[in-house]
């Protein structure tokens, strides 16, 4: 190693660019073998800097989004049920629905993939530079009734309004009260402008009655629902496709 390139070392060090650092030696080689030009050398470390830093970037708002599981559409089997609405899941793909401000309803029977592709929108939009935060219905209640109780409601609405997209996983299980019925109310007024992407066992028009105020249901509802693009999922149990083989599974296959 030479002394400029120890000092180019100490440099790229100093300077916090380590997604230059690590690719240093590879371009280094690249550049004495004549496939790199002056310019092209500086250009492809910049890159890779960039690359890196995108790289870490994602991973902080992965961190932050408290998937479940970090799923993504790529990955999701389709052929595992032909009645899924495949091209209109994949449309959403596009994101046209984050940048509009709009929301995605995810309903169907359980066990169906909600969760997933729910989720795998909410990996996509990471991917494209959105801040995501994934969640089960009940636990956002529950954590703003938390705020009833300490007095920091204003502070996690807030945190709940932030990011643009926000998942509610298990929307409309059951029947609110009057308090929990008025804090979505307000979580989705909170969040006029920002996508909502929530699943659902039940058809959206089948929520009305789980609020016990009707004029804070047909509020919340109407502008919720009329502003959605809503995927009905239908078909078997996609879980047991995603669950490990047995013993007895495979015993079953080699008698067969």
């Amino acid at each position: 190693m030479t002394v400029v390139d120890t000092a180019l070392r100490e440099a790229l060090r100093a300077l916090k660019l380590s997604g230059m650092l690590d690719t240093l030696d590879a371009r280094l080689a690249q550049a004495r073998g004549g496939e790199l030009g002056h310019l092209e050398f500086l250009q492809t470390l910049c890159h890779d800097e960039i690359g890196r830093r995108e790289l870490t970037a994602i991973g902080r708002r992965l961190r932050r989004a408290h998937f479940d599981t970090e799923t993504t559409l790529e990955e999701f089997d389709f052929h595992a049920s032909p009645k899924l609405p495949a091209a209109q899941i994949r449309d959403l793909a596009a994101l046209r629905w984050l940048h509009a401000g709009e929301s995605v309803i995810l309903y169907g029977p359980v066990g169906v993939g909600k969760t997933h592709v729910a989720q795998a929108l909410g990996h996509l939009a990471i991917r494209h530079g959105a801040d995501v935060r994934f969640a089960k219905t009940s636990r956002v209640l529950a954590d703003l009734a938390g705020g009833h109780a300490d007095g920091t409601w204003g502070r996690r609405l807030r945190e709940l309004a932030r990011p643009p997209v926000l998942i509610l996983d298990d929307f409309g299980m059951r029947e609110l009260t009057a308090r929990q019925a008025d804090d979505p109310y307000e979580l989705i007024s909170e969040r006029a402008g920002r996508s909502l992407v929530l699943t659902s066992n039940r058809s959206p028009v089948d929520w009305y009655p789980l609020f016990p105020n009707a004029v804070v249901a047909e509020s919340l509802l109407d502008r919720l629902i009329n502003t959605s693009h809503q995927i009905f999922m239908n078909g078997p149990s996609y879980r047991p496709n995603k669950r490990p083989r047995s013993v007895a599974d495979d015993k079953k296959n080699t008698t067969e």
